[in-house]
């Protein structure tokens, strides 16, 4: 078998140790289904992506597990996997990778900030806006009260690859409160996604303009500390609705506060005029930490 590298990377991190923890396993064509999924409960992040080969076809081919199962997109191994391509394998300045995800093909493009800082950003599929829910069922998922849910805006699941249940809370004290509650997950998994986002205008860091959190429990996953994939439904969320007065969405989202794994996500927005879609792009930046050889 060709041997099968690994590496350890934080996305959406500002300093190490930080973000979202990600390992990165390449040339793993080799490996089957179960193989895989097994490799990624044993690294134990909330994801773990498998670069099938060094090869470029057209894009390179990306899978990514939880501990538990596989999924068709996520946003932190996204680009954590597009920096290891082209940092281990590329090993050149590019300005884009594209990665070839069950979802589709996902371009990660390198630029930096007004600080001359690396920022990373993927281009989401345009997000598609689903069932909304009474804040009744979704204030008890929560162990909430229906107080606690802004009133202005729906709750609703939306989806830009994986699908999360968004929830606007009022205060940031609300959302240091919730906290699922698992005798109701199960049953109301049947007619809301247990994939949820809860976010207010409040934050920590006055830099930033949203405070977030995201329960993802039947993922294997309690709290994620940095999720690209369910903020990028929040920033359609945000642009459909016209959260801060326009479709134009430009923010800075905290997460990972209440979980010691602090994190920084760029959202961006906007209605497409031409074709109406809303057009979703999600960065961060990514930190190398560890690089090695599985046995």
């Amino acid at each position: 078998m060709t041997r099968l590298l690994f590496e350890f990377v934080d996305v959406f991190a500002e300093e190490k140790y930080a973000g979202n923890q990600l390992a990165v396993v390449r040339n793993a064509g080799e490996l089957r289904d179960f193989e895989m999924q097994r490799i990624a409960n044993e690294m134990h992040f909330s994801e773990t992506s498998f670069i099938i080969s060094d090869k470029e076809k057209d894009g390179y081919d990306v899978r990514i597990f939880t501990p538990m199962t596989e999924l068709p997109f996520a946003g932190h191994p996204t680009l954590g996997t597009a920096y290891v391509i082209r940092n281990s394998i590329v090993q050149k300045p590019v300005r884009e990778v594209v990665l070839n995800l069950k979802v589709g093909k996902i371009p990660v493009t390198f630029e930096k900030d007004v600080d001359d800082r690396e920022i990373l950003w993927m281009k989401q599929i345009p997000p598609t806006f689903g069932r909304t829910f009474n804040a009744s069922v979704i204030s008890r998922l929560l162990n909430l009260n229906v107080a606690d849910i802004n009133s202005k805006f729906p709750i609703q699941e939306v989806s830009t690859g994986t699908p999360f249940t968004i929830v606007p809370l009022n205060t940031l004290e609300a959302v240091r409160r919730a906290r699922i509650n698992k005798d109701l997950q199960l049953e109301l998994a049947k007619e809301a996604r247990p994939e949820v986002v809860v976010f207010c205008p409040e934050t920590y860091d006055k830099q930033n303009n949203l405070n977030v959190r995201v329960f993802v429990d039947l993922f294997g996953i309690p709290e994620d500390p940095a999720t690209g994939s369910g903020n990028g439904c929040l920033a359609g969320y945000l642009s459909n609705y016209k959260f801060f007065g326009s479709d134009v969405v430009d923010v800075r989202v905290e997460q990972g506060y209440e979980i010691k794994r602090r994190s920084l996500l760029r959202l961006k927005a906007h209605t497409n005029k031409g074709n109406q879609e809303i057009e979703v792009k999600v960065g961060g930046r990514v930190i190398p930490i560890a690089a090695g050889q599985l046995l």
